[in-house]
């Protein structure tokens, strides 16, 4: 590229942050050590989950099966047409997730049976009560290692409030300094100008001046913590520092969030030369998976879908929202028709639900920033709604079957 995205100051200062971390290849070991299933159950035993997850394994077994839907139907597929893989948002921690898990194991032998998503996505402020007293953790364990889905996606709102020390620890490390305000309890928060919001750019996405090291360092403790590898809500500027850190981390990844979706092929240019200055050794990028905007049609996606070919670059997927949030965007917003037409081009693509296009009191953007208190009261009644949009793509899922499409559920919705 004519100028370097980033400087040899910003580069020094995400070198140093990532040997703080223990370096690349600390990092992405932990990161398979911590995904390993018995090791979440030790941890989670001892934090006070192992009755939740006991449970999530024997709901798990009664989960209903894409191949008995396959042979009752005569399913064949045609291998002309692309494929579709799953993606269900708003698994809100441990107490939703479970309750979900609940709610497919009991639809089995219905008329409508779910299906487990085969990627998910969770909406809930990295604070480090989250991260740490093993609720992220257990979310994980239910929906990777008893799920089995093949992606979950953490989101990462940098204007969450942090301890104080970190943030001095984080400007001695990296020699950057940090505007941040006083919270409560020894903890301070960045300060987000846009908006003056704990949130910030409707999703803490503002990365002004240094921001992008915040989310870094948050990323990190989380894989380092969890095991959680594919997170949510980059910006432009974290996006770069992503693709440069995780250059040489290969099970650390990102998705390009509705918040920054590329709603053309002239945006989505923009972000493969981006992808293309930090490639890894294997062709591969820290992006996994790119958000084609809700104002895209079928064709762009497509193209989309071509230049990515052509690009060379290997192991991204592009996705699109089927339904959105009803206070998220234009009433009655529904892609389905632009879904089959792009399935039927030929072109893969990630089905993804932010609804299930009809309005529930807590199917809103909304709900995705309540306290953790809060969270935890009526979590039972989210799991209902995240339930609500796997029965949603588990329709439509059958609908593509049924023309021949192969549409890819959790693998703990295939015979065992």
């Amino acid at each position: 590229m004519k100028y370097p995205l980033l400087s040899d100051a910003d580069m020094k200062a995400i070198d140093a942050l990532k040997k703080h971390h223990g370096g690349a290849d600390t990092i992405a070991g932990t990161i398979r050590k911590m995904r390993d299933f018995e090791t979440r159950k030790k941890i989670l035993a001892e934090k006070g989950f192992g009755k939740m997850i006991e449970e999530a394994e024997a709901y798990a077994r009664d989960f209903p099966q894409v191949e008995d839907f396959e042979k009752e139907n005569g399913i064949t597929y045609d291998d002309s047409l692309g494929t579709a893989t799953s993606q269900v948002s708003g698994f809100q921690g441990a107490k939703v997730t479970h309750e979900c898990i609940k709610r497919i194991a009991e639809s089995a032998g219905s008329d409508e049976p779910c299906f487990a998503p085969q990627e998910m996505i969770s909406v809930v402020a990295l604070t480090d009560n989250y991260i740490y007293n093993g609720d992220l953790l257990a979310t994980l364990t239910m929906a990777e290692n008893i799920m089995k889905a093949s992606k979950f996606c953490s989101t990462n709102l940098i204007g969450i409030p942090q301890p104080e020390k970190r943030f001095r620890e984080l400007e001695a490390i990296t020699g950057e300094k940090f505007v941040r305000y006083e919270c409560e309890n020894g903890t301070c928060a960045l300060t987000l100008k846009n908006q003056g919001t704990p949130f910030g750019n409707f999703g803490g996405i503002e990365v002004a001046n240094n921001n992008h090291l915040i989310y870094l360092d948050g990323v990190t403790r989380t894989a380092l913590a969890t095991g959680g590898d594919f997170f949510l809500n980059p910006s432009w500027s974290t996006i770069i520092a992503v693709c440069y850190y995780g250059r040489d981390i290969p099970n650390l990844h990102i998705k390009i969030s509705m918040l920054l979706a590329t709603q053309n092929p002239m945006q989505f240019r923009m972000l493969l030369n981006i992808m293309n200055e930090y490639i890894r050794e294997d062709g591969t990028s820290p992006i996994y998976e790119i958000n084609i905007g809700n104002g895209s049609t079928a064709d762009n996606f497509i193209q989309c879908a071509k230049e990515l070919d052509a690009s060379g670059i290997k192991g991204v997927s592009l996705a699109a929202h089927i339904y959105i949030n009803p206070d998220l965007g234009i009433p009655d917003f529904n892609w389905t028709d632009h879904m089959f037409r792009v399935l039927q081009s030929g072109t893969d693509m990630t089905f993804k639900y932010e609804s299930d296009g009809t309005a529930h009191e807590l199917d809103t953007m909304a709900t995705y920033f309540i306290s953790e208190e809060e969270r935890d009261e009526i979590g039972r009644d989210i799991g209902e709604v995240i339930f609500n949009k796997a029965i949603r793509a588990s329709k439509d899922g059958r609908a593509m079957m049924k023309k021949g499409i192969r549409a890819i559920f959790a693998e703990s919705a295939q015979k065992h």
